[in-house]
């Protein structure tokens, strides 16, 4: 649209000017730029305006990483290597195993690649395959190309016989050499040899010598024109009407590239569409590409814009990928003041949550994966031999039973007793809190400049300010509580709020995450959220947070019992994240436990003043009947005293290394213990030795500890 000259410019093209031009601005340009008889705005686009420089905009540039994913942590090589190890071994026994099958093949194929060698000398020394164009010569009655393939073919034939008058005494001459004059091992190599190349040879193309080990399913390379036709079907119109005038409707920033275990597209979408519009359309994204649900992930970019997608499109289901290894499923001893591993994002990166300065909330509907997303936290936990846990399972089933004999606190039960032990643990731990500050306050400057906790703090066991875990599994039937459950809340309120400073971590999981069963002052201030599949949108924002599910993150798509173990985690990285929670069963956490006690012995952590006021080992500081029923499996109603050397000393070399079956007998004598006939059947025939029936080793323990709390 023109306008005339003297006339201001239209309202959308004006800019007002500044009061002042800027100090650095050259008097060139003040001139140019501010006349003094010009009072009218300026143009906002200006054709001469120039834009950021190259140097300026490769600073501003996103580098790509040099490693791939799997070279970045330890744990992605040593997956890889083993999985390339796995892959390996199993190929080559597969096919060990099928050898004489190959080799019975060869041996049928082999006199018909015999054949297929001499029929193809035959016609390559008659020149066979220049004669479909010689008759088509003759058919033409073209009679000089006639004559010319005719002379080609002569001087072919003249040629291939001299050779073969030459070769065939050479090959005959070799072979009555291998029959007479070789070793019966070069004969046996140049026989296979033989039966080797002749059974290729003489394979049918439809029946291939070897089986294959490894079924692969091909999945379709990711292309642009696919996620185009795509994204054009979920239903933003935006995208639609682009598409429909024959363009693309959305742009690739970048190539689509392969990454992990799939296809990562990052593209900037039309104006006015944002991430979230199609995070809302994943299912309909994911039929437009054809691939699962499981497969498709569409994720904002946090160093970009709101309409930049980073589209990930997996070979296979990620709740088809199988049980997640956890990290530190060996026992190894492990900090809790680094991060703990939690489980794997859909591209197959690992991820982990920091403990100390947070507190967790888990929750999800039944059946979902709260208790094993507990357990690995909770063992991790575990592994620190500074760590005091205190467990409290109010459901009842026993799942965390294997982490009783590492508590400082435990509790398992849904009744009022065990509900009323659980309020009673958070008074304490609200005292506790109230006792830290006090003490953490009296610290010098320089040890403690920032006022919260630290490794150095807490190993300084004088202090007691070692980190403390407390577990409330299911804890609305504690908040639900007519007689504790205002009070409980208020309490865990406070040690949310100022516990996390101090080394005390709450890790809360529910099945029913509202208002009433978890105080919207505990769900509010909790740093670490972790939701699996949710009912709805309030049950999603209240363990998450509020707007959650508005902006896009929503636990309410993982399918029931499919997506069992995934759930989006928030707080432990700069996005919400869907992860993949690594899985521990009931044995796994008992050897963890058993681990766990190992090194809390070996750090002096178990027993007096590092746990509180506990008095569970004798004046040796050895607890010989707590050892026993931590190596005797629960299963196991008797073992031979030698067996129970064994893993005594595996438990604590440096104590039980050296002992004979008759010291161990001794020990547990002033106990009321006597060994008994334990038969065993092996190799078929009954083998009698002493040993210890585990009901006598509990029934001790217990009216020992009865005796110390009288």
């Amino acid at each position: 649209m023109s306008h005339p000259p003297d006339s201001p410019p239209p309202a959308h093209l004006r800019v007002v000017p500044p009061a002042a031009p800027a100090l650095e601005q050259s008097a060139d340009e003040h001139d140019e730029h501010h006349a003094p008889d010009d009072s009218r705005p300026s143009l906002a686009d200006r054709p001469d305006a120039r834009g950021p420089g190259r140097l300026t905009r490769l600073r501003s540039a996103t580098r790509r990483p040099v490693r791939p994913d799997w070279l970045r942590t330890k744990t992605g090589f040593l997956d890889g290597a083993y999985w390339l190890a796995g892959h390996l071994g199993h190929t080559l026994a597969f096919h060990a195993l099928r050898s004489p099958v190959y080799l019975g093949r060869l041996l049928l194929r082999a006199p018909a690649g015999l054949g297929r060698v001499l029929g193809g000398l035959s016609r390559w020394a008659c020149d066979a395959e220049s004669l479909p164009l010689r008759e088509a010569a003759a058919r033409r009655e073209d009679i000089g190309e006639w004559l010319r393939l005719s002379r080609q073919r002569d001087a072919r034939v003249r040629w291939r016989g001299i050779c073969l008058s030459v070769g065939t005494p050479l090959a005959l001459a070799v072979l009555l050499y291998l029959v007479y004059a070789t070793s019966p091992a070069v004969q046996a190599a140049a026989l296979g040899l033989a039966v080797a190349v002749f059974g290729a040879v003489g394979a049918p193309a439809d029946a291939p010598l070897a089986s294959r080990a490894i079924i692969r399913t091909e999945v379709a390379k990711l292309t642009s024109d696919i996620v185009v036709r795509a994204m054009a079907a979920i239903g933003i119109s935006q995208i639609t009407n682009e598409v429909n005038k024959g363009r693309d409707g959305i742009q690739f920033v970048a190539p689509i590239t392969r990454e992990g275990p799939g296809w990562r597209a990052d593209i900037d979408l039309p104006l006015g569409v944002t991430v979230t519009d199609v995070i809302e359309r994943r299912a309909r994204l994911a039929s437009g590409l054809r691939r699962p649900l499981g497969c498709v992930w569409p994720d904002p970019d946090p160093t970009e814009h709101e309409g930049r997608l980073v589209l990930w499109v997996g070979d296979r289901d990620l709740s088809k990928s199988g049980p997640v290894k956890w990290p530190l499923a060996s026992g190894e001893r492990h900090d809790v003041f680094r991060h703990i591993p939690f489980g794997i994002d859909p591209r197959g990166r690992p991820q982990s949550v920091p403990l100390i300065q947070h507190n967790v909330l888990v929750g999800s509907l039944p059946g979902q994966g709260k208790t094993s997303t507990v357990r690995v936290l909770t063992c991790g936990a575990a592994l620190d031999p500074t760590v005091e846990l205190w467990i409290h399972e109010n459901k009842g089933t026993g799942d965390l039973d294997a982490l009783e004999p590492v508590s400082r606190r435990f509790v398992s039960g849904l009744d009022e007793e065990s509900i009323n032990y659980a309020a009673d643990s958070l008074a304490l731990l609200r005292r506790e809190v109230e006792r830290r500050v006090k003490v953490l306050k009296g610290l010098p400057r320089d040890l403690c400049p920032d006022k919260r906790i630290t490794r150095a703090i807490a190993d300084r066991r004088s202090l007691k300010l070692w980190p403390l875990v407390a577990v409330f599994d299911e804890c609305q039937n504690l908040f639900l509580s007519q007689r504790r459950g205002k009070q409980a809340g208020e309490d865990a309120e406070f040690v949310i709020k100022l516990g996390r400073a101090l080394g005390v971590v709450l890790i809360l999981s529910t099945q029913r995450p509202d208002k009433d069963s978890l105080p919207t002052g505990v769900s509010g201030n909790v740093s670490i959220r972790f939701c699996l599949k949710v009912a709805g949108q309030i049950e999603n924002d209240m363990v998450l947070g509020t707007s959650m599910y508005k902006n896009g993150v929503r636990a309410t798509q993982f399918r029931p019992e499919i997506d069992a173990g995934t759930g989006y985690l928030a707080g432990a990285t700069a996005l919400p994240t869907v992860v993949r929670t690594a899985y521990l069963d009931d044995p796994h956490t008992a050897r963890i436990a058993a681990k766990a006690i190992a090194l809390r012995r070996a750090a002096g952590t178990l027993d007096g003043e590092s746990i509180g006021d506990d008095q569970r080992a004798d004046d040796a500081g050895l607890d010989v009947l707590a050892d026993l029923l931590a190596v005797v499996r629960p299963e196991e109603s008797k073992i031979w005293t030698e067996t129970a050397l064994e893993r005594l000393a595996e438990l604590r070399p440096a104590t039980y290394r050296d002992w004979p079956p008759e010291q161990l007998t001794a020990a547990v004598k002033p106990f009321g213990i006597s060994t008994v006939q334990v038969g065993r059947r092996i190799d078929g025939k009954v083998v009698n030795r002493r040993g210890l029936e585990r009901a006598r080793l509990e029934a001790a323990l217990a009216q020992r500890d009865e005796r110390r709390a009288a």
